[in-house]
């Protein structure tokens, strides 16, 4: 049986190495990661599906409640992050435990959304979706401490390209929607639960044994993304203009992506069509993330992050002015690219500017920019005609690439 030893780097990081993922699981990591894939496949449904939904759901409420429900559901997932990250920190909550949680919390989102009550689908379904993308990208980073953001990318991509089938099927929609809903809940709770018991954690530390890790640690600190300074504290990073500069950024993505998701197919006018840009935008976010995460290896996560979100300022004007369906398409791709590759680089961000100890609390408030999105997003936009909108969320968009050219490490020079 082999026995595990510590080691430490240049700077000070403690890596356990000697096992294999099979000798300290039973399960090799590849089955985890495929395993959270799954999961984030079906747990995005409640996010990209909703926007879909809403031309169907119009007899039954107006667009701004419709559109107060999606941000409530944002709220709550977002805002499921941080406490999630803290139970599991503190051994209060196993990753099978969140996710046959958030199994049932889902599956009763969309059963009670069919059923006529909104308020039930955003907190239910939140917290839900919520807890399955914080275990899920947990466990995925404590799995692959070696590749953090290009694995959290191609997991997180899944949140937003697996919801491409249900939002073409609910575009073409002519039937009961109540019973679809209750359908696509069995589904979605079935595979949650399926795969939630193939999520387990590493031990704290765990280090893959082929790879070494001083070499490993001494080669990274010559690429553009370097290890943290320092490991920050939830509230020690709080105090940091950085922080603040990229929970800004974040939180003017967030509102232009939820804005897109909610009005697109209302501003095309067809549900056909509706349903086919917004299929375009979650596959183009969900496949750009796994790209982002591959660019940002070699330009810099900085450079990366600005880049995107000015993509995603620019589209809202494409999308505006567009006058014909291959204007719209690609509006929708540079959309999808723009506003919705952010969360897949700031797991990466965060764990390179304050540190990989506290990284997944760290990262748990800093997402919860993402409901502080959602309220300017139900607030400034969906209260406006298209025309304000599109043009107000193109310079939130320009705006978030504003305020993350401010982003630099703690500690360390900008030049």
């Amino acid at each position: 049986m082999p026995v595990a030893t510590y080691v430490r780097d240049h700077v000070g990081r403690l890596y356990r190495v000697g096992e294999t993922d099979v000798e300290v699981s039973g399960r090799s990591r590849r089955t985890v990661l495929w395993a959270a894939w799954a999961a984030m496949l079906a747990a995005g449904i409640g996010q990209y599906g909703f926007g879909a939904l809403i031309p169907h759901l119009q007899d039954r409420w107006s667009v701004p409640e419709l559109f107060w429900a999606l941000a409530l559901w944002t709220v709550c997932q977002a805002g499921t992050a941080f406490p999630a990250a803290w139970l599991r920190q503190q051994k209060r909550l196993t990753p099978a435990g969140a996710m046959w949680i958030g199994a049932v919390l889902t599956g009763a989102g969309f059963c009670t959304l069919g059923q006529g009550q909104l308020v039930g689908y955003a907190v239910l379904g939140g917290i839900g979706a919520g807890l399955v993308y914080a275990t899920c990208l947990g466990t995925i980073v404590r799995w692959y401490p070696e590749r953090v953001t290009r694995k959290v990318a191609f997991v997180s991509g899944a949140f937003a390209y697996g919801s491409v089938p249900f939002v073409l099927a609910a575009g073409m929609l002519l039937g009961n929607l109540s019973g679809f809903l209750t359908q696509a809940a069995i589904v979605i709770t079935v595979v949650l639960a399926v795969t939630g018991t193939l999520l387990k954690d590493p031990p704290e530390h765990w280090w893959p044994p082929h790879i070494p890790p001083r070499e490993w640690a001494l080669d990274r600190a010559r690429v553009p993304n370097r290890a943290a300074l320092k490991e920050f504290r939830t509230h020690e990073a709080m105090r940091c203009g950085t922080f603040w500069w990229l929970y800004g950024g974040v939180a003017f993505a967030a509102a232009v992506s939820l804005y897109d998701l909610a009005y697109l197919p209302l501003f095309v006018g067809d549900n056909t069509l509706g349903a086919i840009a917004l299929a375009t935008l979650a596959a183009a976010t969900g496949t750009g993330r796994v790209l982002v995460g591959w660019i940002s290896d070699r330009i810099g996560r900085r450079k990366a992050l600005v880049w995107t979100l000015a993509t995603g300022g620019v589209a809202q004007f494409v999308l505006l002015y567009s006058q014909n369906v291959t204007g719209l398409l690609v509006g929708a791709t540079l959309a999808g690219l723009g506003t919705g590759c952010c969360y897949s680089l700031l797991v990466g961000v965060t764990r390179e500017y304050f540190g990989e100890t506290n990284g997944a609390q760290n990262f748990g408030v800093l997402y919860t920019a993402k409901a502080a999105g959602a309220l300017i997003a139900a607030v400034v936009l969906a209260s406006q005609g298209p025309a304000f909108a599109f043009v107000a969320a193109g310079v939130l968009g320009l705006a978030g690439a504003v305020l993350t050219r401010h982003l630099s490490q703690p500690g360390r020079p900008r030049l």
